[in-house]
């Protein structure tokens, strides 16, 4: 993919989350359509719960920090200690920068990057109103992370690393910046079955996180290729259930899951 067209892609998902953020729209799901006519129309609390996350996760965060969107629960496999420093990328309005908060303690700190301008500004408010002091949300690109070398114990990230147009960079960036011995624990989708043409190409299923989903094996090869160790991609069978809602009549539940994708530094 040439430089023009990966600049287009990131500018389509940059405008897709804007609108989420400016609308506070609580039908909008990284994975689900944001017209109010389609059936999987669902509050945010109601996808998360879909998604992993328990009611206690839920009330506890800010309002308006849960937008409902990912594709599985990252603090679920992290195992978050106190005094940890984490990062989360593609951190949204803060949700799971506020969990993780609550885990690391005082003594830690969380980072949240994130591309869209309005998304870092909702969660930077979210934080101030709410005396969040161990956490600190950075306007930039996953890609070219605003994140010193070695500095990070934990990397999360929530369906989101599928919307890169170019993935590997995203990994040796996340492999620069955890400390020796620090560790990957995203939720991400993964291919399981050759897209139809028709997707594909369509930035609207890029931006609904389908069409950019890689295959277990490019996944597991951009970790490798990028220095990581211990590699687990887990696909979720069970993930098909709230997919194939993503993209209403489109049966992209039949090429894509969910997945657990953990490594070491």
């Amino acid at each position: 993919m040439s430089q023009v067209q990966n600049d287009e892609v990131r500018q389509h998902v940059r405008n897709r989350y804007k609108q989420i953020a400016v609308e506070s729209n609580p039908n909008a799901s990284c994975c689900s359509s944001t017209s109010p006519t389609t059936s999987c129309c669902n509050t945010p609390d109601e996808v998360s719960s879909k998604l992993g996350y328990s009611n206690e996760e839920l009330n506890v965060v800010p309002n308006g920090a849960n937008l409902g969107l990912g594709c599985g629960n990252p603090q679920a496999i992290a195992s978050l200690k106190s005094g940890e420093v984490v990062l989360d990328l593609g951190s949204g309005a803060g949700f799971d920068v506020f969990l993780a908060s609550r885990q690391v303690g005082e003594t830690g700190k969380v980072y949240g990057v994130d591309m869209t301008p309005e998304m870092v500004s909702r969660a930077r408010q979210n934080a101030q109103s709410h005396g969040y002091e161990n956490v600190e949300f950075r306007l930039g690109e996953i890609e070219h992370l605003p994140i010193v070398n070695d500095s990070i114990d934990v990397i999360i990230s929530n369906c989101v690393i599928n919307l890169s147009p170019d993935k590997e960079q995203v990994f040796s960036e996340a492999f620069r910046v955890l400390k020796p011995g620090g560790r990957l624990a995203i939720s991400d989708v993964v291919m399981t079955s050759e897209l139809p043409e028709e997707l594909k190409s369509d930035l609207h299923s890029l931006a609904s996180c389908v069409s950019g989903a890689s295959t277990i094996d490019e996944v597991m090869v951009y970790l490798q290729r990028s220095g990581f160790q211990n590699i687990v991609v887990e696909p979720k069978d069970e993930s098909r259930e709230f997919i194939k809602d993503w993209v209403p009549g489109a049966d992209v539940e039949n090429y894509i899951q969910s997945a657990i994708i953990k490594a070491i530094k």
